[in-house]
């Protein structure tokens, strides 16, 4: 496995997870609508755009990790053992992150300037705190992995 990759994956996925952090903070400390329409529409699209450049790289570097290792043809047979078993985890969760990340991308640009419906902030609520969640949980098959490595 080239190195750069790892070092490139991990940099997105620091940026990526610590992005959502930063913006889950943001929106507890932002409570009142005043500071959240002064700092959202500022900040939002370009966390957004940051956030889309780091997760392509997460998926491009994981392929390639992947495929260079000789993953992949396994990933899709039904040989199961311990690092293949936390690889489809890792990358089920990936998906669901990724379904997550659109929806919440796709309702924040329509919303940007405007206010949120009820269902809107539902779903960009539920699928930001998802996101951040899901997040952890693919951390931690990613340090599983390690270890099994």
């Amino acid at each position: 496995m080239s190195a750069w990759l790892l070092h490139l994956h991990l940099i997105a996925a620091i940026s990526w997870i610590g992005g959502a952090i930063f913006m889950f903070i943001l929106g507890v400390s932002l409570r009142d609508k005043e500071g959240q329409s002064q700092v959202y529409p500022r900040i939002g699209p370009i966390y957004g755009y940051f956030e889309v450049v780091a997760l392509i790289i997460l998926l491009i570097t994981g392929y390639q990790m992947i495929d260079q290792n000789g993953l992949l043809t396994i990933l899709f047979s039904d040989i199961s053992n311990e690092v293949m078993d936390a690889l489809r985890i890792k990358l089920y969760i990936v998906a669901v992150i990724i379904v997550m990340t659109i929806i919440h991308t796709v309702i924040s640009l329509m919303t940007i300037y405007k206010e949120k419906t009820v269902i809107q902030k539902l779903l960009s609520r539920g699928s930001s705190m998802g996101i951040l969640l899901l997040n952890l949980w693919v951390l931690h098959y990613a340090m599983v992995l390690r270890d099994i490595l």
